[in-house]
């Protein structure tokens, strides 16, 4: 099928196969996190030990995600996609069936090998089956995927856990799975075109290291502390390893992963704010459930549930603001969107010991409201600059700096929070001095509360300014149009290109 018959009958029921499929995946990676103090139980670990479910999750997407763009390239969609779920699928069953602890952190692993091509391989079939001007309403579409599915994970595992035995989670996500590989075999198509590249060894080797060392250096520091061998060992090899990669890629002609693609300047401030987005959004994720059942001693049910309003607008959003995109542009979105997160999570900086419940729902769910209004218009925006073969890469590297500045802002604000905290209870340390043993406990327990929601404002005040910086940057964006698109146009237009801003596509070149 080419690109003519594509743009004019997009391939629908194709595309719901891979949302299922996506749908599914992304539900398994938030899925555990609830679960772990049962398994920690049930397999008698320790904190740091039970921490590899996620961990091991989260280094294997920072391995697969960046060499995405060969595999996109190398193999047709319809191979690529059926690996993936039957990974994932094999995973799911080897987790509900785990015998050991060991076996259930290789099977998380074997599934986040399956779900780490999710995303990319998504993109890349939206922005082949759809043309410019309905790019931003496919790609809403994709973010209510995106988006929606990891956030009511915590929700859902939260009920499951308290009734049943986590397994459940997994033999729950298992038919679903199957079910998509039987359908994805009968139903998918190849539409995108395949390239002979080859596999750098190294250059695997070099990310592997350089990805996935940042992100488990920086993911382990919130618990472990800066000054932990193992997180600065990690962090530095992560770094050398990283830049010995780059430098490898601009060498090659045909390189892993495309790092000339930041020379286009849209793509290159999208990634900016994006990058900005994911702190300030997986931070809140981590910060707000602390608050909830450490501060206001709620039980983890009802703090999952809390957050739920927020994953629906967001869903709810995602296509709505796709539409918007297509006819208005990124910017005044942008600008919104960021000004209500700014708003909102200088709001959750000024938390008391007695918020209620639903004012913090409210603010929460408010502030994702204005998080959906960002992020798919402005990476859209940003893709939309690369020419069509430069797709897998531009997907490969929102993805994986989402995940390595997820992990990295997560880490600093968690630090933030704990160097704060600690700095409040010993200024508040000696008022329980010299009191009576009973009661001394009872102003220590006062005092460590109060000492928390200090340093969990404080990493919310630090995100406030780092938002505010990425709406600062939003006054430069503009719309812009793929290469391919601007030559049609000049070329209906006779060259001219003010003509060729009239004509050819309903996209403009600058807002």
């Amino acid at each position: 099928m080419n690109e003519q018959q594509l743009h004019a009958k997009p391939p629908y029921a194709m595309i719901a196969v891979l949302f299922f499929g996506a749908f599914v995946a992304f539900l398994n990676n938030t899925l555990l996190n609830v679960a772990l103090p049962v398994i920690m139980t049930e397999f008698q670990v320790n904190p740091a030990q039970v921490q590899w479910l996620t961990t091991g999750y989260m280094l294997m997407n920072g391995i697969l995600i960046p060499a995405s763009a060969f595999f996109i390239q190398r193999f047709t969609n319809r191979n690529l996609f059926l690996t993936a779920m039957t990974l994932f699928t094999i995973g799911t069953l080897t987790a509900a069936l785990a015998p050991s602890f060991i076996v259930l952190v290789i099977a998380r692993m074997i599934q986040a090998s399956g779900s780490a091509m999710m995303m990319p391989l998504l993109m890349n079939v939206m922005l082949v089956a759809f043309p410019v001007e309905k790019r931003g309403t496919a790609m809403g579409y994709l973010g209510l995927v995106m988006i929606t599915a990891p956030a009511i994970g915590p929700t859902l595992s939260g009920w499951i856990v308290q009734h049943y035995s986590w397994r459940v989670l997994f033999w729950m996500v298992l038919p679903f799975a199957v079910l998509v590989i039987l359908i994805a075999f009968f139903r998918l198509k190849n539409i995108m075109e395949t390239r002979d590249v080859k596999l750098d060894v190294l250059s695997i080797i070099l990310s592997s290291l350089g990805f996935g060392g940042l992100l488990y250096g920086f993911s382990m520091a919130g618990d472990k502390g800066w000054m932990d061998p193992q997180v600065y060992v990690t962090i530095i090899v992560g770094a050398v390893a990283l830049t010995a990669f780059i430098r490898r890629q601009l060498s090659m002609p045909v390189p892993m992963l495309e790092f000339r693609i930041y020379k286009h300047p849209m793509f290159t401030l999208s990634t900016i704010i994006l990058v900005v987005l994911s702190i300030a959004m997986f931070s809140g994720m981590l910060l707000t459930p602390i608050y909830v059942q450490n501060v206001r001693e709620i039980s983890p049910f009802h703090s999952g549930l809390l957050m739920l309003p927020g994953a629906v607008i967001m869903g709810i959003m995602s296509p709505i603001t796709g539409r918007l995109f297509d006819k208005y542009g990124p910017r005044t979105l942008a600008i919104s969107g960021l000004l209500i997160t700014t708003v909102t999570t200088f709001m959750l900086s000024r938390l008391e010991m007695d918020s209620g419940y639903f004012y913090i729902m409210a603010v929460y769910t408010v502030r994702m409201f204005g998080m959906s209004m960002v992020n798919m218009p402005i990476m859209t925006n940003g893709l939309n600059q690369l020419p069509m073969q430069m797709n897998p890469h531009g997907t490969a590297m929102n993805n994986t700096l989402q995940q390595v500045s997820g992990a990295i802002g997560s880490a600093f604000l968690m630090t933030v929070m704990n160097k704060r905290t600690e700095t409040e209870a010993a200024s508040l340390a000696g008022e329980s001095a010299g009191l009576p043993d009973a009661e001394a406990a009872a102003v220590k327990a006062q005092i460590a509360q109060e000492a928390l929601l200090h340093g969990i404002n404080f990493a919310y005040f630090v995100c406030t300014v780092i938002v505010f910086i990425a709406l600062i940057l939003t006054f430069f964006v503009k719309r812009v149009v793929p290469p391919k698109e601007k030559a049609e146009a000049m070329k209906a237009a006779g060259g001219d290109p003010v003509k060729a801003g009239k004509s050819g596509t309903h996209t403009p070149q600058h807002e």
